[in-house]
């Protein structure tokens, strides 16, 4: 199969080797803050992802100092430049669905069929948050540290971390981190569990999800993409909801090319090779 061709961004990095897409952050002039131009990218990355076979498993991360300032409150003021209307509910109207269009950028990491990795080192700060959260798995470097920063500016968060931090952490830190805004570290991030593993360096948070991204590059993508679909479903359902979708799932999926090739690879004792 032909080479996927890698989309070009203004804000973001992509490459993508050996079955694993790079999907950097690369506003490091400012921190990486997420300005207009970057939301519309993310999720422009995300399906991009998604729809190319030869792209089994996603790493997000950043360019420069640090993963993310957040939100680029410069947006802000295009936001109401953009929702003005000689009719208030007609304003109110467009706001509601610039916030809407802002939410399915970060819902897209998580409707996106492949795993995605944050990989975080330094700041990840408010729209930060609401990015990794929606990420399959977390990761960070001893100097991460993190902030739900909303309140501090006057804001109540919209994109998603009051929706899918309590799942995460349970409501009680969660709630008090979005109350206090409060900065925390990445060794705090992994005792509380919002980060899988805090790692002792930059250098070595890369290294580790590396070897991470390698080794989900190598399982069956077809088994990969099921998995991530079967939890991702039952996290708001009810377990027998669960059961009987895997049952369905199973039923269209489970004869599959990758079955076989998995089996015929444990006679042979050999690692298995599977088709994008």
């Amino acid at each position: 199969m032909s080479a996927a061709p890698v989309p070009d961004f203004e804000t973001l990095k992509v490459s993508l080797a050996a079955g694993v897409a790079r999907i950097e952050f690369n506003r490091p002039h400012k921190a990486n803050a997420i300005n207009a131009a970057m939301w519309q990218e993310l999720r422009e990355a995300m399906q991009w992802l998604d729809r190319t076979p030869q792209a089994r498993v996603g790493i997000l991360s950043a360019i420069g100092a640090h993963f993310s300032a957040g939100l680029d409150l410069e947006m802000l003021d295009e936001l109401r430049s953009q929702t003005v209307d000689a009719c208030d509910g007609r304003a109110r109207e467009k706001t509601r669905q610039s916030i809407l269009d802002l939410q399915d950028t970060v819902t897209s990491i998580e409707r996106c069929r492949k795993p995605v990795i944050a990989a975080v080192h330094a700041a990840c700060v408010g729209g930060g948050i609401d990015i990794i959260t929606a990420c399959d798995l977390r990761y960070c470097s001893e100097e991460a540290w993190f902030s739900v920063k909303e309140i501090d500016v006057g804001l109540v968060a919209d994109v998603g971390t009051l929706q899918r931090l309590p799942r995460l952490i349970g409501e009680g830190m969660a709630r008090e981190l979005a109350y206090t805004a409060r900065r925390f570290s990445g060794s705090e991030a992994a005792q509380m569990r919002l980060v899988n593993r805090c790692y002792e360096s930059r250098a070595a948070l890369a290294a580790g999800v590396d070897e991470l991204a390698a080794t989900l590059a190598a399982k069956s993508p077809l088994c990969l993409r099921g998995t991530k679909e079967m939890i991702s479903h039952v996290r708001d359902r009810p377990v027998a909801d669960g059961l009987n979708y895997i049952a369905t799932w199973n039923a269209a999926m489970l004869y599959s090319d990758d079955l076989e090739e998995a089996t015929r690879a444990s006679r042979e004792r050999r690692p298995p090779v599977f088709k994008d």
